[in-house]
């Protein structure tokens, strides 16, 4: 029996909480019963629906990895390195957790040229004959990566509700968000280092201009 290991993530692009990236390992004759299911996107689905997929994609998988990076994570990590960088780092700690199943890869690329990308995941495995299928937009195309990519989105969904029961309600969390950006304003400096993102231009910016209003009140 052959495995299927598709992985994705959610929050690459907020301002605020963490980055999560899914593994889901799943049987060749499971498959099938992705599709019936009509695992999609989670993009494209509603949260209701989302939360129902996740708990048959767990109960029809051989197993399942979820890995959290916090906003303070990603603000140490991204000192020295890309966001890219980071993501590829545990990408490759997914895989090589299954390598011993030799599962077939299936995951969402990251960036335009896949040929590089999927050279940068093998540089990191212990398996470097792993077979590794990175395309653009792969959370489409292919149900694996679509469970991954549902697994992913509920968790963060999940870790954003409890930074909303925990700091108060500031919607999305996206750059986009007016909420976002209203609460990021107002919100306490020791709080912002705990669950803002730093190194993003948003955050600099309005840290920048907290600075300058404190002046111009002195």
């Amino acid at each position: 029996m052959g495995f299927l290991l598709g992985i994705d993530e959610a929050g690459k692009g907020p301002v605020i909480g963490p980055l999560v990236i899914a593994g889901v390992l799943i049987s060749e004759e499971n498959e099938g019963k992705l599709k019936k299911l009509g695992i999609k996107d989670s993009k494209e689905l509603s949260p209701e629906k989302r939360k129902k997929f996740s708990e048959e994609i767990k109960n029809l998988s051989e197993d399942f990895v979820v890995l959290k990076i916090s906003a303070r994570e990603l603000n140490k990590e991204m000192d020295t390195k890309t966001l890219n960088e980071i993501e590829i780092g545990r990408i490759a700690q997914i895989i090589n957790s299954f390598w011993m199943k030799r599962p077939k890869v299936y995951i969402d690329a990251l960036e335009a040229n896949t040929k590089k990308f999927k050279e940068k995941i093998l540089s990191r495995l212990k398996d470097k004959k792993i077979e590794i299928i990175a395309k653009n937009n792969a959370d489409k195309t292919y149900p694996v990566v679509s469970a991954a990519s549902i697994i992913a989105k509920v968790t963060r969904d999940s870790e954003i509700k409890n930074l909303h029961k925990k700091y108060g309600f500031f919607g999305s969390g996206y750059p986009s968000d007016e909420r976002t950006i209203e609460f990021l304003e107002k919100l306490d400096r020791e709080v912002y280092n705990k669950i803002v993102r730093l190194k993003w231009e948003t955050s600099k910016n309005i840290l920048k201009n907290k600075k300058q209003r404190k002046l111009l009140e002195f």
